[in-house]
């Protein structure tokens, strides 16, 4: 645990996860290493049209990494915002961007120095992924499970669960 004198450290960790990965469960286990509390914070837009709703994938992250982290340490929220105004409502002092490779890198220093100008209080924390799952996303394996493709690899076995009912064909 990182407690000092402030009070706990809260890390806050966004994006869709639609499903939550591996990829996702490998950052949020790294995130618990340098924090007390951890935010999983789900972006929702009106705009997108994700594959599981808000709740379902909330169910996803507290089912496959409440046991890793232990529930009493992490906590799922939605936001329709910027992520550095819902991490400061969260009360987070450290934002996690998980990066995969060096276009990662590049994207995510941009957005790093603007959410510094926007939320200066709020620290960005790159977490490299682990290698065995650096090339897996989300979009892949929504694409692999909507052509019957088995993802069971790179998913957790709540998402893969989920995925599978919801990609299942009827029987004729």
């Amino acid at each position: 645990m990182c407690s000092n004198s402030a009070g706990p450290r809260i890390a806050f960790y966004a994006g869709s996860f639609d499903p939550l990965t591996n990829g996702h469960v490998d950052v949020i286990r790294h995130a618990s290493a340098v924090a007390d509390r951890l935010v999983v914070a789900i972006g929702v837009h009106p705009g997108k049209t994700p594959l599981f709703t808000a709740e379902e994938r909330a169910a996803m992250i507290l089912e496959d990494c409440g046991p890793i982290i232990g529930t009493d340490r992490l906590e799922v929220v939605t936001f329709a915002d910027l992520a550095v105004d819902a991490a400061r409502r969260a009360g987070a002092t450290l934002l996690i961007r998980g990066l995969r490779d060096g276009t990662d890198l590049d994207y995510e220093m941009q957005m790093a120095g603007m959410n510094a100008a926007l939320a200066p209080g709020v620290q960005t924390v790159f977490l490299p992924s682990s290698p065995i799952v650096r090339p897996i996303t989300a979009t892949l394996v929504r694409q692999i499970a909507s052509m019957g493709g088995d993802v069971s690899g790179f998913v957790p076995a709540g998402a893969l669960r989920r995925l599978k009912a919801r990609f299942s064909k009827p029987t004729a």
